[in-house]
């Protein structure tokens, strides 16, 4: 150990659920992650602020709920209200490199269109993809010229498509090796920065990453030459890299478990789809919910998909997790090898879950049940935190910009609506510490639909701005299919939630805060 501040390795997937890592979950192989928890301490209560790549990304990034840092819904899209993030705001990023900090990133941005990493404080090395950002050709380089597979043209087995083949590429067998996906590159991006990490160090980083291996032989070696570093990053280079002495902060962002969930053996048939029960919410009947619920089913596509077709998804998406899993045992590996292990914060999280069959929807949108907003979140901090942990404080995912400085020594910038996890990662839960998380959603490509949730414990409430709203027991209820808001008994809940919204709207600066509360009948000046 050091007298300078720990080094920072945050691992965000996209699109993970919660349930895929809890020790109550199905039986989802991830053992790399169950490690991070075993070593770490593991969130129950952690929530996105919403369900959206984009808006749930600038968050993170900036630690503000979206109504304050403006990119409200996908900024790839053609109706997106913004296409950038703000420059003018703050990142945990920028502090931290102001700080002497390295900050290094791959995989996916998806936070402004014609921006990347590099223009909020980032080395970017690589990874993203054409649908999401588009801004380098690492991959497709890659699998042409490293593994044979290029990326255009590939035929894949078992493919599941919504609108009756004719839709959105749901899941299907990729026909090549783990080698030529996407998240296993970007474990090699991640492992290549990190040994340059410790060359620049003065570590030993020319050690090879064990024999690649990974458990159960699922994982494949590369045989690429770690010291080819400055020819194998794209917008950023070695030489961002700084010397001995300063700490480094590396982001891996994966492109999964999103959908397709496509997958080779052996992920693709790992999981048997005929040993898949349906969770509870998947009964859904959408009696007293909002129209717009039933009308997705519809809308995206999958309103003919059985239990069959969608344990066929499921089995896909939970294979597609593993994979990422054992990427992840590669990098940590890594971590050990470089004598990183004892001196790195490592944070496993996802901008927010996803639906495969519950409620029978896909994908995402204006719904805000756990299936989306609820995610994974996991912290190893060797000699601060205690193994084996498990926090219930209820937090967001932008509670995360704010730790980060605190980790690192730096001062929290202006304007951060959250709060450092420090307290709570040092075992102890400040008096203040809130027992609600709060969450909101506009809209993705289909237009604006406006949303604000607040959960505790055992309660959700969501105001639905065009239609009815929602009331759930959670304790009572987990797969939220009962909506109690007209039910009289549970009047008393309802207002103390309503109130509840209110009060954080107005505490947050939130623009709806101003009509909202006339609907609830309760003072919102």
């Amino acid at each position: 150990m050091t007298d300078r501040p720990p080094n920072v390795l945050l691992l965000l997937t996209d699109q993970e659920r919660y349930d895929c890592t809890a020790p109550e979950g199905p039986p989802v192989e991830t053992p790399a992650m169950d490690r991070l928890a075993a070593d770490g301490m593991r969130f129950t209560r952690a929530c996105t602020p919403i369900s959206i790549c984009t808006s749930a990304r600038a968050s993170l990034l900036t630690g503000r709920f979206p109504h304050d840092h403006g990119m409200v819904n996908n900024c790839h899209e053609a109706d997106a209200i913004r296409a950038n993030l703000d420059p003018a705001l703050p990142t945990f990023a920028e502090a931290l490199g102001e700080a002497g900090y390295d900050c290094t990133y791959t995989g996916k941005w998806h936070v402004g269109r014609d921006q990347t990493p590099a223009d909020f404080g980032f080395a970017y090395l690589g990874g993203s993809d054409t649908h999401h950002d588009d801004i380098d050709e690492a991959f497709r380089t890659y699998r042409a010229e490293e593994v044979g597979v290029p990326v255009d043209g590939v035929e894949f087995e078992e493919a599941i498509y919504t609108h009756g083949d004719e839709g959105t590429f749901v899941a299907a067998k990729a026909p090549f090796g783990v080698e030529a996906t996407r998240a296993y590159f970007l474990a090699e991006r991640t492992i290549e920065a990190i040994r340059a990490h410790a060359e620049a160090r003065g570590a030993d980083g020319r050690g090879g990453a064990g024999d690649g291996e990974g458990r159960s032989g699922r994982g494949v070696a590369s045989g690429r030459d770690p010291t080819a570093w400055d020819e194998l990053v794209t917008l950023g280079d070695a030489d961002a890299i700084a010397g001995e002495g300063s700490p480094f902060f590396h982001r891996a962002d994966f492109y999964g478990p999103h959908h397709p969930y496509v997958v080779p053996e052996p992920y693709a048939s790992m999981y048997d789809p005929a040993e898949i029960e349906p969770p509870a919410s998947f009964a859904e009947t959408y009696e007293g919910k909002p129209r717009v619920q039933e009308n997705f089913i519809a809308y995206r596509g999958v309103a003919d998909f059985d239990w069959e077709t969608w344990s066929e998804v499921l089995a896909k998406y939970w294979g597609f997790v593993t994979l990422i899993d054992d990427q992840i045992a590669r990098i940590l590996e890594t971590l050990e090898e470089t004598g990183f292990a004892e001196e790195t914060v490592v944070v496993h999280a996802a901008d927010h879950g996803d639906f495969v069959g519950g409620h029978r929807q896909f994908n995402k949108g204006p719904l805000t049940y756990d299936d989306t907003y609820r995610i994974p979140l996991q912290v190893r901090w060797p000699g601060v935190v205690e193994p084996g942990s498990t926090c219930e404080a209820p937090v967001h995912l932008h509670d995360l910009a704010p730790t980060f400085c605190e980790i690192g020594g730096v001062e929290i910038p202006e304007g951060f609506d959250a709060r450092s996890l420090v307290p709570l990662l040092e075992g102890r839960r400040p008096p203040a510490w809130p027992d609600s998380t709060f969450a909101q959603y506009y809209g993705e490509e289909f237009g604006l639909y406006t949303q604000r949730m607040v959960r505790t414990a055992a309660w959700k409430f969501v105001y639905n701005g065009p239609d009815v709203n929602e009331l759930y027991d959670l304790d009572a209820d987990s797969g939220e299919l009962n909506n109690l808001i007209d039910h009289p008994e549970y009047a008393d809940v309802r207002r103390e939630l309503e109130a509840r919204l209110v009060g954080w709207m107005r505490e947050t600066d939130d623009p709806y805060r101003k009509w909202v509360p006339k609907t609830f009948d309760v003072d919102g000046s």
